[in-house]
Parts: structure tokens; C-alpha cells; sequence
């Protein structure tokens, strides 16, 4: 973990998206946080320690999911699934498939598995399992702010945790989607979805993939209703099966499906709605332990 000593700050963004305003100011307490998403290598020995069962290995109870299809009856998780040519990026959001039996350790889906994929960050990962996670570690999870704070990394007030620019001198800075979204990703072979942890440059913070490579859950709830113009390339706001009770959270940081023709939220003042019954083919998280 690295120590984060807290502080006040400029937090959101007046000239992104709607949902990231007013700039405002915030302040922090000291405090310590994982260094990197929390990788399936981490996850593996809390299951092995614990025997815990992710949200995605149960059913949905149809108490919580009134009038639910009998077919989503079923345990599984949302699976990133690109299209094969270019598609309308105003309309449904048709490169996510809920795919049955795709849950952490089969990222894919039923055949898939981890294997190779030790120090990439685990995804479809529930609010539950994250706080389950963060509970077994002694840890807590992060506040928005807290969360913020430390991906800006002391650049108080810049665009990027790096600075201003995107791709200074063309170099990359986190896992983001190259090429257009959804359908043409440039990626080098094996990294068309996640990349290992540590795979670019850290922060002023010392902190890796801040911004990029996997969403990361917040303990906040999601206080401001979604713009409706929001583009819906950063999952469901609710398992398919159609619940409408869950509470929505705040998640922070973009993953390597935000693409500049889409999507722009590789940004430490980016945020995103999420209900804590969803888990994502991008969606992990980090913990931390207040000072």
C-alpha cells in the first residue's frame, strides 16, 4: 500500500461530463491504499482463506427481480463482447451479452479461465464481493473523494493523473482502448482487455492504473440522477434480469474499454453509476485503511 497524506483538493470537472460537475472543493484525512487493483492472484487466496462465492455464482431471486424473465434465471456476469463492424454509439449499448456461467475465475465465460492472468486485476466483481474482499484484509473501501484524491496523485486541478494531455509525446499512460470503439482494438496480442497491473507509469503518488484497465467500486452511493445523453459504453446500471431495489454507487477511473471516440472517462474526476448487484468483464476495485 502506498501512504497518501491527505489534504484539500479539486474535485470533479466543469468541462467533461455533466454528472462530474460543479468543480468544487474537498478535503481528505491521511490515509493508506493498495498500490493496484486487487489482481485475481489477491482474490484467489481470500476464496481459497474464506470459501466466498462471488455475486455472479448465484442465481438472481426473483423476489428481488419482480416480473423477471424465466431465461435470466440463471448465475453469470456481463461480458464485454465486441461487434464485428462499426455500430451506432447513440443507440443500445450491444457489444455487453450477459453471458451464463462468466463469473471471476471464467472472465469469459464457461471454458474461459484465469490462468495467465494471475496479475491482471480481478473483475466481475459485486459491491458485496469487494467489501467481503476489503472486510477478510482488514481494509475498507474508498471513499470518492478518497479515491480521487489519490489517482490525481498531487496534480491538483490537471485533466489527467499525469497531466494535461492525454498521450504525452504519444507515449500511453493507462490502459485504454486503441483504435475505434467498439469494434477495432489495436491492442497488442493477449491485452485486447486487461493488462497486468504495474504495466504503465504510476502516479505522483507512487499508485499504478489509477485511470484505466478496470472501473473500481466506491463505497459512495451515486447521489445525481444520470445525464440522459450518458453514453451506456461503461456497462448496466442493473443486473438483466431487471431489479430495480439496489442501491446504485459510485465507481471511479475508467477502464481500457474508454476510448476517445467514446467514452472519455480516463479521468480522475470521471464517475460512473453502477448498482451494486452488477459485476463487469471491467469492473474490480482497490481497498484502503484510513490513518
Amino acid at each position: 500500500m502506498g501512504f497518501v497524506s491527505g489534504g484539500s483538493f479539486d474535485m470533479g470537472a466543469d468541462d467533461f461530463y455533466p454528472e462530474e460537475a460543479p468543480r468544487r472543493r474537498a478535503r481528505v484525512g491521511d490515509f493508506w491504499i493498495d498500490e493496484t487493483p486487487v489482481t485475481n492472484r489477491e482474490f484467489a487466496r481470500f476464496v481459497d482463506a474464506t470459501g466466498h462465492k462471488t455475486f455472479a455464482e448465484f442465481a438472481p431471486d426473483p423476489v428481488d427481480y419482480p416480473g423477471m424473465l424465466p431465461e435470466m434465471g440463471r448465475a453469470g456476469s456481463i461480458v464485454f463482447v465486441p461487434p464485428d463492424s462499426p455500430v451506432d454509439l447513440g443507440g443500445p449499448p450491444v457489444w455487453w451479452k450477459f453471458i451464463v456461467g462468466a463469473y471471476w475465475r471464467a472472465p469469459l465465460g464457461p471454458g474461459s479461465s484465469i490462468e495467465g492472468l494471475e496479475d491482471h486485476p480481478v473483475v466481475h466483481i459485486a459491491a458485496s464481493d469487494a467489501e467481503a474482499y476489503a472486510r477478510w484484509a482488514g481494509k475498507s473501501l474508498p471513499t470518492e473523494a478518497e479515491w480521487e484524491f489519490a489517482a490525481r496523485g498531487g496534480l491538483d486541478g490537471a485533466t489527467y493523473a499525469w497531466g494535461d494531455e492525454f498521450q504525452p509525446n504519444g507515449k500511453a499512460m493507462a490502459k485504454t482502448w486503441r483504435g475505434l470503439f467498439p469494434h477495432e482494438n489495436r491492442a497488442d496480442s493477449g491485452l485486447e482487455r486487461t493488462s497486468p497491473v504495474r504495466s504503465y507509469p504510476p502516479n505522483g503518488y507512487g499508485l499504478y492504473d489509477m485511470i484505466g484497465n478496470v472501473w473500481e467500486w466506491t463505497r459512495d452511493a451515486y447521489g445525481q440522477a444520470r445525464s440522459p445523453d450518458a453514453p451506456t459504453c461503461c456497462g448496466g446500471s442493473q443486473h438483466p434480469a431487471g431489479g430495480e431495489r439496489f442501491e446504485t454507487r459510485v465507481t471511479k477511473g475508467g477502464s481500457h474499454l474508454c476510448a476517445p471516440n467514446y467514452c472519455q472517462r480516463y479521468r480522475p474526476a470521471a464517475r460512473w453509476p453502477q448498482t451494486i448487484d452488477t459485476s463487469t468483464s471491467h469492473l474490480g476495485f482497490r481497498c484502503i485503511i484510513r490513518a
